[in-house]
């Protein structure tokens, strides 16, 4: 099947998969009640072990937290995984504890895996598959992947959902959805963090990820726009095998490496790690601001350098869909960056965001004001580059018209986090946001005009 027959496809299906999150029934109030024990317990324990001072009791608080995580299943696994992921949203201690959430999880066994394969798929795996390997390469939360060969003789991956997830995660969610609401009565650490909110963009989050075929259109889309401008031939992603995926099942080439925190492995084997970054954050920064469409969980699990020198972008699980309307805002704001130091552009685009109150002044006193508070962000090196930083500083200027917090701005920030820090160990000094190469697709006459002016030599692909 292709992006164009995904497009076509009816959404009906899909949308049954959407069951609400307020609903609270028998089913969830029985697991909030073993939420609440669970995590409660865990708490008290690491809490009566960690002492009376209070950095220890909140180290071993945080631990508690996640202790309890695991006890709970996947739905928590993947709750701590978001706060790891987010360690500016959240305490610092319960973000560092939450990093044990990253790990894999032991795996599901494998005849309920064949059994969901045919059941997806409508046949019996020895017709599907010449090899089938019963030994999952890797576990996680949602999902484990498998290793494969097609009939046609093609080497190729399988993600088989894990069994009676897509119930249980929904139970859970609206089981954590309630205790949430109850704990910003009675919290203001809570009400500050936003529990409920959380909850909600964790329900957004699962409710895409369950159905696999959303992540296969995502996958299909980004590969093809890959390739829009004729170039990035150093980073792929696989394609996705659709006449072998299904809602719990996807099918993928075979991809072979190491993931980029190798930092040792890949100085050894690769003969220019920062042009690796700059390759990957090119292509990445294409994606938000050119399609709109961006891998919005770039963990170095999801990011490998291949046997054959190349990068890939694994699991389109998770997404970020810019707008059209934040797309000319980011693109504003990196051609101030790295072209011409002109701020009146990222005001207009803010003004059509709504985050611009009339009496204001104009575009080029707002100018000022964005280049005062966001140029030196944007200018320095890639450490320094805090989007959250960023969007914390436009929803001040938002909130004198009631405005909502850029969300997807947010998102790719946090992406950027994780650049930062394999830049930090393996492009030291590299400084993104004025980097021309990342924007040769993006702002192609001025980017080479400008290269041509300052004799910068660009890279070829």
């Amino acid at each position: 099947m292709t992006a164009a027959a995904v497009d076509a496809e009816t959404t009906t299906e899909r949308a049954v998969l959407r069951p609400a999150l307020e609903k609270f029934g028998l089913a969830e109030m029985r697991r909030t009640v073993v939420i609440g024990t669970v995590l409660g317990g865990s708490v008290a324990r690491r809490a009566l072990r960690g002492g009376l001072r209070r950095a220890k009791r909140r180290r071993a608080m945080a631990d508690g937290m996640v202790d309890g995580f695991e006890v709970l299943g996947p739905m928590f696994v993947k709750l701590g995984q978001l706060i790891a992921s987010s360690p500016g949203a959240f305490p610092r201690e319960l973000a560092d504890a939450c990093l044990r959430c990253l790990d894999d999880v032991p795996p599901f066994p494998a005849v309920d895996a064949r059994a969901i394969v045919e059941a997806d798929l409508g046949r019996p795996i020895a017709e599907l598959f010449r090899e089938f390997d019963d030994e999952p390469l890797s576990a996680a939360s949602v999902a484990q992947v498998h290793a494969c060969v097609l009939a046609d003789g093609r080497p190729a991956v399988v993600k088989v959902q894990r069994p009676d997830i897509a119930r249980r995660m929904i139970v859970d969610l609206r089981a954590a959805f309630r205790l949430a609401g109850l704990l910003e009565k009675r919290s203001e650490n809570a009400r500050v963090a936003n529990a409920e909110g959380v909850v909600r963009d964790l329900y957004e989050t699962t409710v895409a990820e369950l159905d696999f075929r959303n992540e296969a259109d995502n996958q299909t889309r980004a590969r093809t726009n890959l390739r829009a401008f004729g170039d990035n031939a150093s980073v792929v992603v696989p394609e996705v095998y659709w006449d072998y995926s299904g809602p719990r099942v996807l099918c993928m080439e075979r991809m072979r490496g190491l993931p980029l925190d190798r930092f040792d492995d890949i100085r050894a084997v690769h003969p220019d790690p920062e042009l690796l970054i700059r390759r990957l954050v090119k292509a990445w920064v294409e994606s938000v601001v050119v399609h709109g469409l961006f891998h919005g969980d770039v963990h170095a699990g999801n990011l490998w350098l291949l046997e054959d020198g190349r990068a890939a972008m694994l699991d389109f699980g998770i997404v970020g869909k810019m707008t059209p309307q934040w797309r000319d805002f980011v693109r504003a704001l990196f051609h101030a960056s790295a072209l011409d130091g002109d701020f009146r552009p990222v005001a207009r685009a803010l003004r059509e965001l709504d985050l611009v109150a009339g009496d204001s002044g104009d575009d080029a006193t707002v100018g000022r004001q964005l280049a005062t508070a966001l140029a030196p962000v944007l200018s320095g090196k890639l450490a320094q580059l805090d989007m959250g930083k960023v969007a914390a500083r436009l929803v001040e200027f938002g909130k004198r018209r009631g405005a909502s917090g850029p969300e997807q701005l947010i998102l790719m920030g946090k992406q950027l986090g994780y650049f930062e820090r394999y830049a930090v160990a393996l492009a030291p000094g590299w400084r993104l946001g004025q980097d021309l190469y990342l924007f040769r697709n993006v702002f192609p006459d001025e980017v080479r005009a400008k290269a041509a002016a300052e004799g910068i030599e660009l890279p070829a692909d």
